[in-house]
């Protein structure tokens, strides 16, 4: 077993009782035990200003770290809002509230100021938390801390289980949460998500202290609440599933011009893009050319179903496609900003293949020895990045400040840099 799972099974970080461990760290050992009920039970979703004031100010008067969790209707809407926001705080309980009722949440950033916020896995909520002014100062992550510490699973179901023997019931995780009114079971799931929250963060807290890696928890805590937001996706068509079997200009103007219209229709209906066309039909399309609407029907995810407007808006976009001026259309592959892909570096530059190796064996054997994921010890974009065009003098000054130019952490360059300097200076790179 790891340092992080032999902890996960001591005694002290297992709790199966219907309470936390007391101060001492005594608990019950035993079998996991079902979490069935929110300890206050559900609370009421806060769906007006006025009870949203209240619940504010009940919020600011608590003590200590807050729960955040956010529940998103991925697969049934379109884009990525909040449509329930959960949060506990001692002192305050637990508090639902309905971010379409109550669209403006940036009290909560003034009642909670400096307050640290625990999340699990932030930044897939941060975004639709953000959309709705709820914008942390401090966090702390309970997944990414799962992954410092070493766990194999990191989920928030399996890490309350394995570190707090709770057994979370995960059955409404998919379900499509713009709905109205929610039904009790999936208000009962969304409290429980972060009922043992902060008890899970307390936990991994001193588990990150013994393994000597809470500093570095704190440093990727602190990168998270400061990132800005992503910068929107070029040419996002370019991400359809199948796109590897287009291969010809016209055939990828198609595929531009089904999922652009798609978008439009998806966006204007509130919609899940999937729901409106499958990324399969856009490459069934942009393979066939179809230059009729009865050419278009025949094909797979066109013809069951669909009536013949619908059938004369996707011919539309074809026929677009097919008319475009050859310098209009795209070009295959998007434009390279970095390193071409690892594996036509023997080719290109055998010296910048072999440095690559010499790190990518460095940075394995040192991920395995501190039992962390190598992604999360340092970037693998970063690593390549800096194996194709390493500094024109290689010493730790010049590896540290190109580590640090592609934003890694104090920790992560302190630790990767003497590796990579190795790398860089071997024999044959």
């Amino acid at each position: 077993m790891t340092e992080a799972q032999d902890t996960a099974a001591d005694s002290s970080l297992r709790i199966t009782g219907g309470t936390p461990p007391d101060d001492a760290g005594s608990s019950v050992t035993g079998a996991p035990t079902p979490l069935l009920e929110p300890r206050e039970g559900i609370p009421p979703v806060v769906t007006d200003a006025a009870a949203l004031a209240e619940v504010v100010a009940a919020f600011a008067a608590g003590s200590g770290p807050v729960a955040v969790d956010a529940e998103r209707a991925s697969g049934y809407r379109y884009g990525q809002r909040a449509y329930l926001v959960q949060l506990r705080r001692e002192g305050a309980g637990s508090a639902l509230i309905d971010p379409v009722a109550c669209p403006d949440l940036s009290g909560f950033g003034e009642a909670l100021s400096g307050v640290e916020w625990v999340l699990h896995a932030a930044t897939q909520d941060l975004p639709c938390l953000r959309e709705i002014g709820m914008s942390p100062t401090r966090l702390f992550d309970t997944e990414l801390a799962g992954r410092l510490a070493g766990f194999p699973r990191v989920g928030l179901g399996a890490m309350v289980e394995g570190v707090l023997g709770f057994v979370l019931e995960k059955g409404h995780s998919a379900v499509d949460w713009s709905t109205r009114p929610l039904p009790e079971p999936w208000l009962r799931y969304a409290a429980l998500d972060v009922e043992l929250l902060v008890d899970l963060r307390d936990a991994l807290e001193k588990e990150l202290d013994r393994q000597g890696k809470l500093e570095w928890a704190l440093q990727e805590f602190d990168a998270i609440a400061a990132a800005p937001p992503a910068e929107p996706r070029k040419d996002p068509w370019r991400r359809t599933s199948g796109m590897h079997k287009v291969r010809r200009r016209r055939q990828l103007g198609v595929v531009r011009e089904l999922w652009e219209t798609r978008d439009r229709i998806a966006q204007r209906r509130d919609v899940s893009p999937g729901k409106v066309l499958s990324d399969a039909a856009i490459v069934e399309a942009a393979l066939a050319l179809p230059g009729s609407v009865h050419a278009l029907a025949a094909l797979n995810g066109f013809g069951h179903r669909m009536g013949r407007r619908q059938l004369e808006q996707w011919q539309a976009a074809v026929d677009r496609a097919r008319s475009l001026p050859e310098p209009a259309l795209p070009q295959p592959g998007q434009p390279v900003t970095g390193p071409p892909p690892p594996r036509a570096w023997a080719d290109k530059d055998p010296a910048a293949a072999a440095r690559l190796s010499a790190a990518r064996a460095g940075v394995t054997a040192l991920a395995e020895r501190l039992n962390m994921p190598q992604e999360n010890l340092v970037s693998p974009d970063t690593v390549r990045r800096i194996c194709w065009e390493p500094p024109r003098s290689v010493d730790t000054g010049s590896v540290e400040e190109a580590l640090a130019g592609y934003g890694a952490r104090a920790w992560q360059v302190e630790l990767v840099t003497p590796v990579l300097v190795s790398a860089l200076s071997a024999k044959g790179a």
